[in-house]
């Protein structure tokens, strides 16, 4: 006699194990690669952008002020360091002249050591290498784990420059100089050549004029980079002129972000009956890109019979806001 009771899956520790690990993927997983993406941003820009400017600082208070006093331990470190020009000067020309003072044909290693001590606390630009030496290690020894505090210093003043100069390119002023700069430049052999291009594009991504800057209107699916693979890309509008027209239809013109970085990518031209309208914005779009394909729009999960729906943190709230989510 059959039984009305429902049916309960058998449960075991391979089904348990597999559904745990997948909804606890989901949820770590977008909070390591955000960590990742930010480490990666800040060694970007502490090498290329603050750690030039760590180094002027170090060199204009060594410049400007009698901080710090070296002590002989730097100047023996930066000895092997220095040009060989200026080794030469300490082993071949005051290394003699002493040795003849003294009529000896060989000092002694102690003596030698003494000597030289003395000859580069002489030397004002050995001094100041001693002295940046010292600041150096003075600026390392502040340390979190193998975080350098000081390196700090660098990043805030490449903010607060970058918001002056965005200040100052706002006023009548400063945009007659920021233009005689442009200008200047686009007299440089080389420079001339590379400067517009790469203006065109930052101004794309950051400026405030609507005529500048990107507009991507739409998502779309693209079989790119060959047939059966399907990305996702951005419409930016349509194609050039001479393109369509070779291939005889009309065309548009895709970005098509790259993960974990959204920022750089690919431009492609497709025909427009070989894309596929995405009903999702194109932030959702974006931490599609970012995630590596982990954070699907709401709307696009796809419900498979007898699986579990695994939904992200937030995502729920985001689908009902969502106006593709509402029309779907």
């Amino acid at each position: 006699m059959p039984s009305n009771q429902p049916h309960i899956p058998e449960r075991s520790f391979g089904k348990d194990f597999k559904t745990f690990f997948l909804r606890g993927l989901a949820i770590v997983l977008p909070t390591a690669l955000t960590i990742w993406l930010l480490v990666i941003a800040y060694q970007f820009v502490n090498q290329n952008i603050a750690g030039p400017i760590n180094s002027g600082v170090r060199a204009a208070v060594i410049q400007f002020s009698n901080w710090p006093e070296p002590q002989d331990k730097d100047f023996v470190e930066i000895f092997d360091d220095l040009p060989k020009i200026r080794q030469d000067d300490w082993e071949i020309t005051e290394l003699d002249r002493i040795e003849k003072e003294l009529g000896l044909n060989n000092l002694p290693g102690s003596v030698q050591r003494t000597k030289r001590l003395e000859w580069m606390k002489s030397q004002d630009d050995i001094v100041f290498e001693a002295r940046l030496h010292a600041f150096e290690e003075q600026w390392d020894s502040i340390r979190v784990g193998d975080f350098r505090v000081l390196n700090l210093i660098g990043i805030v003043l490449a903010i607060i420059l970058i918001y002056i100069a965005g200040v100052l390119v706002t006023s009548f002023i400063g945009r007659r100089f920021y233009r005689m700069g442009e200008n200047l430049i686009s007299r440089v052999p080389l420079v001339r050549s590379v400067y517009p291009a790469v203006k065109q594009v930052t101004d794309f991504f950051f400026s405030d004029d609507p005529d500048e800057k990107i507009d991507f209107n739409r998502v779309v699916a693209v079989q790119y980079p060959r047939k059966g693979l399907w990305s996702v890309g951005l419409v930016t509008g349509d194609t050039m002129q001479l393109i369509e027209t070779t291939a005889g239809q009309p065309c548009l013109t895709v970005f098509v972000p790259s993960s974990p970085t959204p920022f750089t990518g690919y431009v492609i031209t497709v025909p427009k009956v070989d894309t596929i309208d995405l009903p999702i914005t194109v932030e959702e779009a974006l931490k599609f890109a970012v995630s590596g394909g982990v954070v699907i729009p709401q709307n696009q999960v796809i419900k498979r019979a007898g699986a579990e729906q695994m939904v992200l943190p937030g995502t729920e709230a985001e689908a009902e806001e969502s106006p593709t989510s509402a029309a779907d």
